[in-house]
Formats: C-alpha cells, structure tokens, sequence
C-alpha cells in the first residue's frame, strides 16, 4: 500500500530499502525518503530505482541533504559541476 510506505518513509527513509520495485519508482516518495534520513548516511538515495538517480532534481534534493548521495547519481549527473559544489 503506497500510502503506507510513505508515512513510513517520512518516519525513516531508510525504510525505502524494503519497499517494492515499483515503489522505489515513485518520485514524491523517494524524495520524502531522502528528506528524513537528513544528514545522514544517503541509504534511502541508495535504494531508489535507477532512472531516479539519474532524475537532476532527486538527485539534487538528495546531495542538499547529504553529499555523499552523489556517489549514487547516475548518467553522467557526478561530473555535473552544480551538483558537485551543493
């Protein structure tokens, strides 16, 4: 149940990491993932689907909220020089 998951993940987005496939396509719920695990370890960017890490503003939101997520951007989004500097 979707809803469900994402009232779990705003209480821990690292809960992300045993959502279903499809769930872990889901933009709003990723980036509210990525927003409660703030500051720390980038787990929650970690378990995203693919084509959101090579999604510019998750990934963006993600790096905001810790900078070590860009390890996981795809597509070219690691040499991005604004992503680098936030």
């Amino acid at each position: 149940d979707r809803e469900l998951v994402l009232e779990v993940v705003r209480q821990n987005g690292h809960a992300l990491a045993y959502a279903d496939d499809a769930l872990r396509r889901d933009r709003e719920l990723v980036l509210e993932a990525v927003k409660s695990t703030r500051h720390l370890a980038p787990s929650a960017f970690m378990h995203a689907a693919d084509e959101l890490k090579r999604d510019r503003g998750v990934v963006l939101e993600a790096v905001k909220q810790n900078g070590l997520a860009l390890q996981y951007a795809e597509g070219g989004l690691r040499a991005d020089r604004e992503l680098v500097l936030e």
